[in-house]
């Protein structure tokens, strides 16, 4: 090679090299991974927010489905993603309650990078419209007489939901038939159609109310909710306990402050949009915003709690 085209040669090389380096680090799509069956309420959210980050990520955002095991099987997904900002997840409470219940392979804290908190879930009890029982009291009354008799679904084993009402089942020295779903449309159906006496979960079931077909006895919020202000939250009616379910996005471990800050950006305009506000109140949900510390402080907190109330309740897992 003459000495000329060498120089062309190393030219054309850095040249590429330098447009390789100014590329933007999300050429391919993002994939946001969802525990929840499509077409539920965080579902339906998650999908508004990912086209609106699509336009301000440069890149399409795919939301993809894995739901069961309470909200916690998008965890093994992000402990095997490369650290590229291809690969999110959202992260509900349910992931920092898991592991103090049952041997894992993933940890919240040590396999996630956090990145954003988005919103939190709204929690209720629900009977059918024809049901007897008209307030909480009448649900714990029945379960007094018929011990073990009275089914009521959650949305999954160890979610926020079926966590708290085994406690208010404990604090009573109660017994009932726990059927766990996959999700709150479903939980809906079942109520409705009779399958189940009484359901707890995520005010996602409240079309089935508004239309008439559930009946909503409490919320678990610390503030009566504003889409059903008539209905009174548990704490007012004397039970002590106030439970809702921050959620937010994380990546992989290992995912560097700049990707970190690009996603964050990206869906912190996309959350303030006014579409995805819309979708969220029609799942009786707020913006709850924290950015990446807080976040990252908030997840910390959220392991140590839910270690303290799964031993409570005696839910702790045995052994190492």
């Amino acid at each position: 090679m003459t000495r000329r085209r060498f120089l062309a040669a190393a030219a054309a090389s850095v040249g590429l090299g330098s447009a390789r380096a100014q590329e933007p680090f999300l050429a391919r799509p993002v994939t946001l991974w969802l525990p929840w069956p499509a077409g539920g309420g965080t579902d339906l959210s998650m999908r508004v927010l990912a086209e609106a980050a699509s336009h301000h990520l440069g890149t399409r955002v795919i939301v993809e489905n894995r739901p069961g095991a309470g909200g916690t099987l998008a965890m093994p997904v992000l402990q095997q993603a490369a650290p590229d900002g291809h690969t999110i997840a959202q992260m509900p409470q349910t992931v920092f309650r898991a592991p103090h219940t049952q041997k894992l392979l993933w940890d919240p804290i040590r396999d996630t990078t956090p990145i954003i908190q988005l919103s939190g879930t709204t929690f209720g009890m629900v009977v059918a419209t024809d049901s007897p029982w008209r307030s909480v009291e009448e649900v714990f009354a029945a379960v007094k007489a018929r011990p073990g008799q009275v089914s009521i679904a959650s949305n999954g084993v160890g979610t926020t939901p079926h966590v708290v009402l085994e406690e208010l089942m404990l604090q009573r020295g109660l017994s009932y038939i726990h059927v766990p779903y996959k999700g709150a449309a479903e939980q809906a159906l079942a109520v409705a159609a009779g399958q189940v006496m009484a359901a707890v979960g995520s005010t996602a079931f409240g079309p089935f109310v508004d239309n008439g077909k559930l009946r909503l006895l409490a919320t678990f919020g610390e503030q009566r909710s504003r889409r059903w202000p008539q209905v009174p939250t548990l704490k007012e009616l004397g039970y002590g306990i106030a439970a809702s379910s921050p959620y937010g996005l994380a990546g992989p471990r290992g995912l560097s402050p700049q990707l970190v800050t690009t996603l964050h950006d990206g869906f912190r305009a996309a959350m303030l949009e006014p579409a995805f506000a819309a979708e969220l109140a029609r799942s009786d949900q707020e913006l709850a915003y924290l950015g990446p510390a807080d976040y990252a402080q908030a997840c910390r907190e959220a392991f140590a709690y839910e270690k303290r109330v799964v031993e409570r309740l005696g839910l702790a897992r045995q052994g190492g």
